[in-house]
C-alpha cells in the first residue's frame, strides 16, 4: 500500500541531537517540511557515507524550511556512541532517531522482518504531515542526498501553486505544466 498522501501513524521515540538526548514524535512532522531517512544500522559501511552526504546538504535543506531525521533500529545511546567515534557521523547536526522497538520502521513500511533492520528509505513529508515522496533502495545501494534539494523544491512549488506540476528534471525557475485537455498528447 502506498504511503503517498497519507499521514504516518503516531509514535514517540528517543533521539540523539547535538550532544543531547531528546524525544521525537509524529507530531514533529506537523507545520514544517521533513525528510526522514531510514538506514540499516550504525557502525556499518554504506550508512555512514549516506548520513555524511545528507549532512553535507543539511544547511541547504534547513534554508528551505526542512528538518531532517535519520532513523535506524539502533538505540539513541548507540547513535551517540557512533557520533562520538566516527569522523563522518561526528559531523551530523540533524536528529538521529532510535527505533529499537521497530515501530517507526513498520509505520513507514521499511522494516525487513527477517533481519530486524530498516531498509534504505527516504521520505519527504509536507507541513500537514503527509508523505509526498518515497524512495526505497536495496541495502547495497547508497543514496545521493543532493537529489533531495530538487525534490523538495518541486514538492514545495506544487503545494504553493495548485494546478501546476513539475516535469522530469525540473529545476527551480524552470517551466511547469498545467494539466488540461488542451495539453493531452502534446508533450
Amino acid at each position: 500500500m502506498s504511503l503517498i498522501g497519507k499521514e504516518i501513524g503516531a509514535f514517540n521515540a528517543d533521539a540523539y541531537h547535538n550532544g543531547t538526548f531528546t524525544t521525537v514524535s509524529s507530531e514533529n512532522f506537523q507545520g514544517q517540511w521533513s525528510i526522514v531517512c531510514f538506514y540499516p544500522a550504525d557502525f556499518t559501511f554504506v550508512c555512514p557515507t549516506e548520513l555524511e552526504d545528507l549532512q553535507n546538504q543539511y544547511a541547504a535543506l534547513k534554508a528551505m524550511g526542512v528538518e531532517v531525521y535519520s532513523v535506524s533500529t539502533d538505540t539513541h545511546f548507540t547513535h551517540k556512541a557512533w557520533h562520538d567515534h566516527s569522523d563522518a557521523i561526528g559531523k551530523i547536526e540533524y536528529i538521529m532517531v532510535g527505533d529499537p522497538s521497530q515501530k517507526i520502521s513498520r509505520l513507514f513500511d521499511v522494516l525487513d522482518e527477517e533481519t530486524g533492520l530498516a531498509d534504505r528509505g527516504t521520505f519527504i513529508i509536507d507541513p500537514e504531515g503527509k508523505v509526498q515522496s518515497v524512495e526505497i533502495s536495496a541495502g547495497g545501494i547508497g543514496r545521493d542526498a543532493s537529489i533531495l534539494i530538487d525534490k523538495v523544491k518541486a514538492a514545495q512549488y506544487v503545494r504553493n501553486n495548485p494546478g501546476e506540476v513539475c516535469p522530469a528534471k525540473w529545476k527551480e525557475g524552470a517551466s511547469t505544466l498545467k494539466p488540461s485537455i488542451d495539453l493531452v498528447g502534446k508533450i
